[in-house]
């Protein structure tokens, strides 16, 4: 069986990471990209603006 090539991560607001809205993206296994934290500005509707999220451990039931 091959390895995986991304895992999924889970991303957060910086400012608000006990807010409702998150985005899930993947991210590499392998390579220089591994070890360096996601930090990615996106819009969030909840507060209808572009905001700074950052990357967060998924939660263990949603493997």
């Amino acid at each position: 069986m091959a390895k995986k090539t991304s895992v999924k991560v889970r991303l957060v607001p910086e400012l608000k990471p006990d807010s409702a809205f998150n985005y899930y993206v993947k991210k590499p296994t392998a390579g220089e990209k591994v070890k360096i934290k996601l930090r990615v500005r996106k819009y969030n509707p909840s507060t209808r603006k572009h905001e700074w999220f950052v990357e967060k451990k998924l939660p263990p039931h949603s493997k």
